[in-house]
């Protein structure tokens, strides 16, 4: 494992978080569409980028983000390079066309990634799965690892998140901050848009007057997420949904990397207490690095190579067969010889 260092230009968490959105500009993968369908006829599309490989990775983007977003592509090359196979999913209504349903995704939307991992384990020939998430989709895939405990699914190997509100009470406070201004009204802006074309669905459910009120997560998710999604208010979105209240039932190696400068996160978004009481969990918080950030020259990024590491240590451990891959690289054979 190495420890992140940004660049010098690049100490500064505000930096590290605007810069990839700027400047990062990666091709798209050779993505193969499938769409499925949800328990509650709702569909699900899902990006898959597949180099015949015997290890899956899923990807969970954040909030209004989809699988175009350059972390989610940059993280599809990385383990494409690495001869594993790559599924980003995107979130109701995430993938430019409105769902069906009048709910959306949201923090707690756990049973949907279920449903993805599901489906990829059962028509696939998988030996092995590991779940990646950014931000929001940290959250979701730590919080669906806590409530499925030991009844995870067999091929579930790993678990990673990257820049993780675990706490999103505590993220929520963070971003209204004054010099969050900027993240806040992108948010809402993006959320604002997204509204918009539910209300022309579901008129009488979603209304949109007055939205120019809101400027805060409390106050959209008092207004919206939770009437919409079952939840009293913003608190109990937030207290049910929080991924700090199940990290102590995860059973597989899960790996949570929080920056210390990243805007986002406050307080308890750094579970230290609730990490040392489980020994399936990592928690790293480099001095840098930003919300998504983990920048380093070139086109891989420290976040894809950490999150490599962790894959081929806990493959290595899964065998029995091989010593030390070649070139310290993922290797086809490692995943081959370790198939169930």
């Amino acid at each position: 494992m190495t420890v992140y260092s940004p660049p010098f230009y690049l100490r500064n968490g505000h930096l590290q978080t605007i810069y990839p959105t700027l400047f990062r500009k990666l091709g798209m993968p050779a993505y193969q569409r499938e769409r499925i369908t949800t328990a509650d006829d709702d569909f699900l599309d899902l990006d898959w980028a597949c180099v015949g490989g015997k290890t899956l990775v899923i990807l969970c983007h954040g909030l209004e983000g989809n699988s175009t977003r350059d972390y989610i592509k940059g993280m599809v090359k990385a383990v494409n390079d690495q001869g594993l196979d790559a599924l980003a999913w995107n979130y109701r209504g995430c993938s430019a066309e409105p769902n069906r349903q009048k709910i959306m995704y949201h923090n707690g939307a756990t049973y949907d990634l279920n449903t993805v991992i599901q489906h990829a384990a059962g028509t696939q020939h998988y030996a092995h799965i590991f779940v990646i998430g950014f931000s929001m989709g940290g959250n979701l895939a730590l919080l669906y690892a806590g409530q499925q405990a030991e009844n995870i699914h067999h091929l579930i190997r790993g678990i990673i998140g990257f820049s993780v509100p675990c706490e999103l009470s505590h993220s929520s406070r963070a971003l209204e901050h004054p010099a969050c201004t900027i993240y806040m009204k992108r948010f809402l802006i993006k959320l604002h848009k997204k509204l918009q074309s539910k209300s022309s669905q579901f008129p009488n459910d979603i209304i949109i007057d007055n939205y120019h009120q809101i400027k805060t997560f409390k106050q959209f998710d008092d207004r919206y997420t939770a009437p919409l999604h079952g939840f009293t208010d913003a608190e109990d979105y937030w207290h049910r949904c929080s991924c700090n209240r199940h990290l102590t039932h995860i059973r597989v190696p899960t790996l949570i990397v929080n920056a210390l400068d990243d805007p986002f996160l406050l307080d308890d978004c750094y579970p230290h207490a609730l990490v040392s009481a489980n020994h399936h969990l990592t928690l790293e918080t480099p001095s840098h690095g930003g919300h998504v950030g983990f920048i380093l020259p070139g086109t891989t990024y420290w976040s894809e190579q950490r999150a490599l590491s962790f894959i081929e240590q806990q493959l290595r451990s899964l065998s029995t067969c091989l010593t030390t891959p070649q070139n310290s690289a993922i290797s086809r054979t490692l995943s081959d010889c370790c198939d169930d």
